[in-house]
């Protein structure tokens, strides 16, 4: 059991004596006061479980010069005044040996929240009280059939308070919860996965979880060898997620502005308002959607391409990125909008992609596939080439055969190559939009994901893996 403690100063007080402390012309702060819970099990046995509680508090100083506004910004944990005192004075001297800012603009003023004075929101332990009697009985079994499962599950409860010289007082509670199981034969020749997101673990059942690795595992009880090339191949929504979350997080407008992108115009500009997947293809972003709520409201520690300090508390809601197959929009700032003439649209903590009239799961996919291939899910996933967005990466636990509707044995890794944005052209199938989780992007950084399967015709293989 590990455990993190700090003081009982309150957010909003640590808010308020940077505010009061500072010497720059205008400063914003962000305190974000987190706490987790987690659990870890490997052989069919509970290892480790852990609550963490930390304070972070990010300081970002304005000082106003002739020749424009310069920034410093300083991130720290923090849980007394004197401990935001330092942060403060590191942000001023920051601010003030910094050059003007290119991206400055007037900060966004505002009131207090009506929620602004109530206390931040912690989990514990308990959020596991259903799951982890579940999961015994999981591992009971698991080993009565000969597998052994492997597994971390963790949940968070963020509380980001936003305060400002400006009058800006934001706050906002984010639940943040996954769980991953990967299951094995006794003498580990055989590997499957199985995971998600979820916001309070209310729907994450274990011996589902248990069960759907165990038909996985059952799966790969006849192996068969293919060589690397083109796939009739299902994504699973968890594949997807994998690959869209690459698509969005290169939609900085100000990159394809410049020409160094897969959504920048040829001649020059970008491609909003060019199609750029199949008709009925739709990727958005909305602070609000059903179980991947996020926060309403700007929040950015630093400043790079497709974010900036001076946007902080801009108030969000749903953009749509991709509509009915056009590009509709790409992630701006203040400052790079006013650089393509288009709305500003800044990043959002959530990504969904549906496609019209689409309908069915993914077993519906698998019964209309004469022969392909099903993937489970992708990791190490890099860019080989922004122009086109062409990624590679492997395939990982589970990639299986599919003959005449049926899934009929487990099949070699492969290493791909393909763009998400060239699929979104190329599928020939969709399934309904649900709820998924990114394995190689979603344990640290994007969790808040929805997207169907899709079946693409040809999915490039373009060599053997030796990963299991």
């Amino acid at each position: 059991m590990t455990s993190q403690h700090t003081s009982t100063v309150s957010p909003q007080s640590l808010v308020e004596h940077a505010l009061a402390t500072t010497v720059a012309d205008d400063c914003l702060v962000i305190v974000r006061d987190a706490t987790s819970a987690n659990l870890r099990w490997a052989n069919n046995t509970l290892t480790t479980n852990g609550v963490m509680h930390g304070v972070t508090v990010t300081v970002i100083s304005f000082i106003r010069r002739a020749e424009g506004v310069a920034t410093g910004s300083v991130t720290g944990s923090a849980s007394s005044q004197a401990q935001v005192t330092a942060l403060v004075e590191a942000a001023d001297a920051a601010a003030r040996a910094s050059s003007p800012a290119e991206d400055a603009n007037d900060l966004v003023t505002g009131d207090a929240a009506a929620d602004w004075d109530d206390a931040p929101v912690h989990t514990d332990i308990h959020v596991y009280d259903a799951f982890a009697p579940a999961l015994g009985e999981a591992f009971g079994r698991a080993s009565a059939a000969g597998r052994v499962l492997y597994g971390f599950v963790n949940h968070e409860l963020t509380t980001t308070y936003l305060g400002s010289t400006t009058g800006l007082r934001l706050r906002h509670v984010q639940p943040t919860g996954h769980y991953g199981c990967t299951g094995k034969t006794a003498d580990l020749t055989q590997s499957a996965w199985v995971g998600g997101a979820t916001r309070d673990f209310a729907d994450v059942d274990a011996l589902a979880m248990e069960e759907s690795l165990a038909q996985r595992l059952g799966w790969g009880k006849r192996r068969v060898d293919l060589p690397a090339g083109r796939y009739d191949t299902i994504l699973p929504p968890t594949a997807l997620a994998d690959l869209m979350v690459d698509a969005y997080w290169y939609a900085g407008a100000r990159v394809a502005w410049e020409g160094q992108s897969v959504y920048s115009k040829r001649g020059g500009g970008t491609r909003i308002g060019d199609v750029i997947t199949r008709p009925g293809v739709n990727l958005f972003s909305d602070p609000a959607y059903d179980g991947l709520q996020c926060a309403p409201f700007t929040v950015a520690t630093t400043s790079d391409n497709e974010q900036s300090v001076f946007d902080n508390g801009l108030p969000l809601g749903r953009t749509d990125w991709i509509r009915d197959g056009r590009l509709a929009s790409l992630l701006q700032t203040r400052h790079s909008a006013a650089m393509t003439q288009q709305p500003v649209t800044p990043m959002i903590d959530n990504l969904a992609l549906t496609v019209d009239g689409a309908a069915g799961s993914i077993d519906d996919l698998v019964a209309g596939t004469e022969r392909g291939l099903l993937l489970t899910c992708l990791w190490y996933i890099r860019v080989v080439d922004q122009q086109s967005l062409l990624l590679t990466g492997l395939t990982r636990d589970g990639v299986y055969l599919v003959e005449n509707g049926e899934i009929t044995g487990a099949v070699n890794n492969f290493r791909f190559n393909e763009s998400p944005i060239d699929l979104l052209r190329r599928f020939s199938h969709a399934s309904q939009t649900v709820p998924s989780f990114s394995r190689e992007w979603g344990d640290d950084y994007f969790s808040r994901t929805a997207t169907p399967a899709l079946r693409v015709p040809d999915f490039n293989m373009s060599s053997v893996s030796q990963a299991m």
